[in-house]
């Protein structure tokens, strides 16, 4: 991990989970066989690798250890330290509104080095005004049954995540594609989406920000759905995540699955336009949307 990103519980439970799968397959074991007797289910351990949740007990964890057939009572150590920093809950004051998955993301966003996203639709959230995510949210509010607390504290999560890109220290290298259905479709009105043309522009200024847009009319590679590239330094493997309908997210680190969408993002971006015809674009459309 590099020296200034914020080691959260989310990351040192993958962390935790990457060894732990990589001991049961150095020990030659199923799931099933990994956790017989030892009081939780496969299912659990499942999840447990994939740092969707964290091992509810040191003692589980020892269990696990003696047979996998671990005995370096330095690595042992190590293990039960990393599982005692995995333990506690991120965004605590967003857990009763927030998708478990959407936490384990966002916490796993938290430290990544650099993030490639690939929005459709609307504008990515990392980029998104105050006034922009509400809009959003509201629009969902009838058919999601979102109550007003809900909004707000969304609105307030996606304010904190927007933070890794302004952060004066190590701030997250993002290369944004956004397609221009995403900054023609009108959010909120005329107001909102003015502000968040200003914003865009604004953010792709900084040293670490890129944003491209692909034309609808230009002729290329497109992808339906939108996704999210994170490279998560030495220690963490790469992770892709892509939203599913029902208000969670789908993550992996399969090595095959993260090179399949980092390969979509990379045909994405030569079908996109350069990256310095971004304001200029942005400019356009506040014209057109002033003279509508």
């Amino acid at each position: 991990m590099r020296v200034g990103a914020r080691i959260g519980p989310t990351a040192r439970r993958i962390e935790l989970g990457i060894e732990l799968r990589r001991l049961r397959n150095e020990a030659d074991m199923t799931l099933e066989q990994a956790v017989k007797g030892l009081g939780f289910s496969e299912t659990q351990l499942q999840r447990v690798e994939t740092g969707s949740i964290p091992l509810k007990q040191a003692g589980h964890l020892r269990n696990l250890l003696e047979r996998y057939g671990v005995t370096d009572e330095d690595h042992i150590a190590s293990l039960v330290q990393l599982h005692r920093e995995s333990g506690s809950q991120e965004w605590t004051s967003f857990a009763s509104t927030v998708h478990p998955t959407v936490r384990t993301f966002v916490g796993v966003e938290s430290v990544a080095r650099a993030i490639k996203a690939w929005h459709p639709t609307l504008v990515l959230g990392l980029l998104q005004t105050e006034r922009y995510a509400t809009a959003v949210f509201e629009m969902e509010k009838m058919h999601d049954e979102f109550t007003s607390e809900y909004i707000e504290q969304s609105v307030r999560l996606r304010a904190m995540r927007k933070e890794l890109l302004t952060r004066q220290n190590d701030p997250v290298n993002l290369w944004a594609i956004l397609g221009e259905a995403a900054l023609r479709h009108v959010v909120g009105n005329t107001d909102v989406m003015l502000d968040q043309y200003a914003e865009v522009a604004a953010l792709a200024e900084l040293d670490n920000v890129t944003v491209q847009i692909l034309r609808t009319q230009e002729i290329g590679y497109r992808c339906a759905s939108d996704f999210t590239v994170l490279d998560l330094g030495e220690t963490l493997p790469p992770t892709v995540q892509v939203d599913v309908p029902w208000g969670a997210v789908s993550m992996s680190d399969k090595p095959r699955e993260v090179g399949r969408f980092s390969r979509k993002f990379n045909a994405l971006r030569a079908s996109a336009l350069p990256p310095e015809q971004t304001p200029a674009f942005l400019k356009q459309l506040s014209r057109e949307i002033n003279d509508a």
